[in-house]
């Protein structure tokens, strides 16, 4: 029975990585091509002629329409991948074509800077964004020296949350990192990552995977699990009808899967409790290993400087 016993508990593998790597791989390479986006608004030349030229915002769907090919998908690509499919489109149509894509304005590079700033919102880039651009854009201290800083801005936090889609999160020890001189603090970011800045009064745990809204839910005493699913919106389709949520504590390396039919069942009056920067992470129907989990989950570390 003992044998049994140890053999359906739920395993704790251990999270404890290389912190500065884990960050190095959350971030983008330096050199990276930017790649269009939805609304972004483009340049296409076509060498010689120029009565083709053209001044394209690409769609909702990341098409663009052109005379005689139609729509073409471009978001996603490069600008020289953009200008190989459009040239692809219109071969069957004229001879020796040769295409540039240039960006005229930039719409689709966008970041969401939520929590204790004083200009929370979306904020739009022309190149590369970065951790310290963003949050000095929303109302945040990002220097190690006030004095340098407008008047009413934020001081430093002491930290950060970066959300990448639904299942990546990676906490960022800001003030620590940005004392000490390393220059990680200003990593570069993706478009589309919310950054949340938490007051120094916040207690919240991250709702992560196939729920409606992912990101930073308040934590207060009265919290219990299912609150805080409902709190992000509850569950999506993809999780199916009997999810095995993960809990993972970044602090101690370790996490506890909770059946979400037990937690629902009223006879197993089934408590949870959750800590403050704990992160809660709901599978995909059909993916229940605790590996597939947390390999969903990497990056998940909290950034310090060494």
């Amino acid at each position: 029975i003992q044998a049994q016993q140890a053999a359906s508990k739920p395993s704790e593998p251990s999270l404890k990585l290389n912190p500065l790597e884990m960050l190095r791989n959350f971030e983008p390479p330096a050199n990276e091509e930017y790649r269009l986006g939805k609304g972004d608004e483009i340049v296409v030349d076509f060498a010689g002629r120029p009565e083709m030229l053209a001044k394209i915002v690409i769609g909702p769907d990341g098409n663009i329409s052109l005379p005689l090919a139609g729509q073409i998908m471009l978001a996603g690509f490069t600008r020289n991948e953009a200008a190989d499919v459009i040239e692809s489109a219109l071969k069957s149509y004229y001879a020796n074509l040769a295409v540039q894509v240039s960006v005229s304005k930039y719409t689709a590079n966008r970041l969401l800077v939520l929590g204790a700033v004083d200009h929370p919102g979306l904020f739009t880039f022309d190149g590369t964004p970065t951790l310290l651009e963003a949050l000095a854009r929303a109302g945040v201290e990002t220097g190690p020296s006030k004095m340098e800083q407008p008047p009413g801005t934020n001081q430093i936090p002491e930290r950060c949350a970066i959300y990448r889609g639904s299942d990546q999160v990676v906490w960022v020890q800001l003030k620590e990192l940005i004392e000490s001189g390393n220059t990680l603090a200003d990593l570069r970011l993706r478009r589309d990552d919310v950054i949340y800045v938490p007051s120094m009064f916040d207690r919240f745990v991250s709702v992560m995977g196939e729920v409606q809204h992912p990101g930073a839910i308040p934590l207060t005493y009265h919290s219990t699990l299912a609150s805080i699913l409902a709190g992000a919106g509850g569950l999506t389709e993809k999780a199916g009808s009997k999810p095995h949520i993960q809990i993972v504590d970044p602090s101690s390396g370790t996490s506890r899967v909770v059946a979400f039919t037990d937690l629902l069942n009223p006879a197993k009056s089934l408590e949870v409790t959750l800590k403050p920067g704990e992160i809660v992470f709901v599978p995909r129907s059909g993916f229940n290993r605790a590996t597939y989990i947390l390999e969903r989950l990497n990056p998940l570390v909290e950034v310090m400087s060494m």
